[in-house]
C-alpha cells in the first residue's frame, strides 16, 4: 500500500496534540491527526477547564512564566478559533480564587505567591482576608479563611475548546484520522514511516503527543517519555443561578450555568472510575466554600487520568537519534494550549525553540552528560 505524505504528522488528538497541529498547519505545512478510539483515556475530556497560573513554578520559575504567557495569549487564541470556526471556547479571564479553610493554610500559600512575586515582579496576586472575600464573593461561606486572587487566571470550556481545534485544523488543510492509534514509527533517513490502521503513512516529522501512550510510543524514536497516570474525579451539578464570576480550584460555573466541583488527585493506577470516597470529598470541600450548594442536584460525574511527569512539569524535546522526532508531555492542556499553538508549534516547523523552552527537556531526569537537546 502507498504511503500517505505529510510534513507532520501527531499522534494524539486531544488539547496538546490539536493545538500543535493547527499551529502548524498555520505555518502552511501539511498536517495529520492520528487519535485513538473513544474508549481510550483522554485527559482532554475529563478536563476541569482551568487557565491557571498561580501557584505554579514553586520550584521552577520558567513553568510559572510559561504558564502566564501562556494565559496572557488565551483572548487571542480563543478569538482566532471562533472567527475560524464560529465555536466559542467559553473563555474568561476575571482572575482566579484560591480558598482556604484555615489561616495556616492561607498564610503558607501567600508566602509561596509572595516568593514567586519576588522574583518575577509580573506574577502578581492579591490576599483577600474574610471580609473582602465576601465583598467579592458573597456566596462565599463565613467559615472560610480568606483566599488569594490572581488576575493571570481564567477559564475556558475544554469540549469547545478541542471541537474549536479540530475544525481549524480541517479549515487549514489538516486531515484528521479517528480510531487510528499509531502502531509504530519506524525512522528512516530524513523521514518517518507510520503504521496505522488506516494505513501506512510517511512524514519528514512526527510529534508524539499521545499523552499516556507516548510510554510505548516514545522508545521508537528514541527519546525519554517518564509519565505516569493520576487520577482526578469531578462532580457536575444542574444548571444554578449565577453567583460565582471567578474559577477556583474547587468549584467552577459555567457559563451556560452548570457547577464544576473537584478535584481529587489519586495514585490508583489505569483506574479512571469514580469513588464513593472521592466524591463525598469533592462535596464536602464544595459544600464548604459556598453553603447553597448543599441543595444542588448532581447530575453527572467522571473519573480521568492526568500526565504527570516526576516533578509535574511538561516536557518537550526533540530527538537526538532522529532529528525531526518531538515529544510533547503536559498535564495543562488547557492552560498551555495558546503556547502550544503559538509559540511549541513554529518550533516543530522548523524555527527556533521558545527561549523558556530548555527547562522542560528530560535533561532534568538524567546526568548532563545524558542530556538530550531541544
Amino acid at each position: 500500500m502507498t504511503a500517505r505524505g505529510f510534513d507532520v504528522v501527531v499522534a494524539g488528538g486531544g488539547l496538546v496534540g490539536m493545538a500543535i497541529a493547527w499551529g502548524v498547519a498555520r505555518q502552511g505545512l501539511r498536517v495529520a491527526v492520528c487519535d485513538g478510539d473513544d474508549i481510550a483515556f483522554r485527559a482532554a475530556r475529563g478536563n476541569f477547564g482551568l487557565v491557571w497560573v498561580q501557584g505554579k513554578g514553586s520550584r521552577c520559575l520558567p513553568y510559572a512564566r510559561w504558564s502566564r504567557c501562556s494565559s496572557e495569549r488565551w483572548g487571542a487564541f480563543a478569538a482566532q478559533l471562533q472567527r475560524e470556526t464560529g465555536v466559542d471556547c467559553g473563555f474568561e479571564r476575571p482572575g482566579g480564587i484560591e480558598l482556604f479553610e484555615h489561616e495556616a493554610e492561607l498564610e503558607a500559600a501567600g508566602a509561596l505567591l509572595e516568593s514567586l512575586r519576588r522574583r518575577d515582579a509580573a506574577l502578581t496576586y492579591e490576599a483577600l482576608d474574610r471580609a473582602a472575600l465576601r465583598k467579592r464573593v458573597p456566596a462565599a461561606s463565613e467559615r472560610l479563611a480568606g483566599a488569594l486572587w490572581s488576575p493571570h487566571d481564567g477559564h475556558a470550556n475544554p469540549l469547545y475548546t478541542l471541537r474549536a481545534l479540530l475544525q481549524a485544523l480541517l479549515a487549514s488543510g489538516g486531515v484528521y484520522l479517528p480510531r487510528n492509534t499509531v502502531r509504530e514509527i519506524r525512522p528512516r533517513a530524513g523521514r518517518f514511516e507510520i503504521d496505522t490502521p488506516a494505513g501506512p503513512l510517511e512524514a519528514a516529522r512526527v510529534v508524539l503527543a499521545a499523552g499516556l501512550d507516548n510510554a510505548r510510543l516514545a522508545p521508537m524514536v528514541d527519546v525519554h517519555a517518564p509519565i505516569s497516570p493520576l487520577r482526578g474525579q469531578i462532580m457536575v451539578t444542574e444548571r444554578l443561578a449565577p453567583f460565582l464570576a471567578y474559577p477556583t480550584l474547587v468549584v467552577r460555573q459555567t457559563q451556560e450555568g452548570s457547577v464544576l466541583l473537584g478535584d481529587s488527585a489519586e495514585d490508583v493506577g489505569f483506574d479512571d472510575g469514580q469513588t464513593r470516597a472521592a466524591m463525598a470529598d469533592i462535596a464536602r470541600r464544595a459544600r464548604t466554600a459556598f453553603p447553597a450548594l448543599a441543595h444542588a442536584r448532581i447530575v453527572r460525574a467522571w473519573g480521568a487520568l492526568r500526565i504527570m511527569t516526576p516533578d509535574g512539569l511538561p516536557v518537550y524535546e526533540e530527538s537526538r537519534a532522529h532529528p525531526g522526532a518531538f515529544v510533547a508531555i503536559c498535564h495543562s492542556g488547557v492552560t498551555l494550549a495558546a503556547v502550544h499553538a503559538d509559540l511549541v508549534a513554529p518550533w516543530i516547523a522548523g524555527g527556533a525553540p521558545p527561549a523558556d523552552l530548555h527547562a522542560f527537556t528530560t535533561a532534568r531526569f538524567t546526568a548532563p552528560q545524558d542530556a538530550p537537546h531541544v
